[in-house]
């Protein structure tokens, strides 16, 4: 893309009612990097089926996460969350799902969010079902591990995944908990690879695409059905979608426009293009 103005999306975005899906391209520019980006560090993340059958994996998790929530929770909106939040304020982003667990787009002041995979900041039993914050759980892996995060900070720089797991590789001495309640096993209110997201939830995000002219996504591949579906209704609905990412997606035969991008300057554009300040 050469052309800074982006006519096309311009074109085809002006005068209707978005609904938005992002992705964790939209949150590299404040510096938690992408699982596919092409500049993205080899991840692998871990599956349900491996937190669940084997206590070491939920040790490695437990562990990684208890350094990396904490970066995750300090992470400030970049221009293009907060483009996004200046859209629906405006009246023209009307709804707003989300791939990402980070909590950027509700941070920079969007309301109407669906946070399809869940949010870093619950934890909730798989046992009972009883939830706490992340924040609580803190307290008691610190009293249990005191100094593990500082020690760990101090090994190297500490790179945070879009689930908050920290890349640290020493994790056999941490220890965990359990449910306070019924024994079972704690894990982050995230939608791990190999889980299906909640119906209830599923339905809401359909019901912003029906409710929305337009879909328009933002820095996400597509790569998992989770995100790609609602491209496929909004497309068999006849609404036009709208694509900007960088790289290729599972969705670009079904996009009117496509843009090899980033998202941060094309979504600061559609705030000056769509929903101008009036003059004094």
């Amino acid at each position: 893309m050469n052309d800074s103005t982006a006519p096309e999306l311009v074109g085809l975005l002006a005068g209707r009612r978005l609904a938005v899906l992002t992705g964790a391209g939209l949150s590299t520019d404040s510096g938690i990097p992408d699982y596919r980006g092409p500049d993205s560090p080899p991840s692998n993340p871990m599956t349900i089926r491996q937190f669940t059958s084997d206590p070491a994996f939920r040790q490695r998790y437990w562990a990684r996460n208890h350094v990396g929530w904490r970066h995750m929770h300090a992470t400030l909106p970049n221009a293009g969350h907060r483009a996004l939040a200046a859209l629906e304020r405006a009246g023209v982003v009307t709804g707003l799902i989300t791939q990402n667990v980070d909590l950027l787009h509700t941070k920079a002041g969007s309301e109407n969010v669906v946070n399809l995979h869940g949010t870093y900041a619950d934890v909730v039993c798989l046992g009972c079902g009883s939830t706490m914050t992340r924040a609580q759980l803190a307290d008691e892996l610190e009293a249990l591990n005191p100094g593990f995060a500082e020690r760990a900070e101090r090994v190297g720089g500490i790179a945070v995944a879009p689930d908050a797991d920290a890349m640290i590789e020493e994790t056999s001495s941490f220890r965990y908990v359990d449910c306070v309640r019924c024994g079972g096993m704690l894990k982050p209110d995230i939608v791990y690879f190999g889980e299906s997201v909640p119906k209830d939830r599923v339905a809401q995000a359909y019901s912003l695409v029906d409710d929305a002219d337009a879909l328009l996504v933002a820095g996400s591949s597509l790569t998992v059905f989770s995100g790609l579906r609602f491209v496929r209704h909004a497309a068999a609905a006849g609404k036009p979608v709208a694509i900007i990412n960088r790289g290729a997606t599972r969705g670009d035969e079904l996009a009117a426009v496509k843009l090899d991008a980033g998202c941060s300057e094309l979504l600061v554009l559609l705030v000056d293009e769509l929903a101008p300040i009036p003059a004094p």
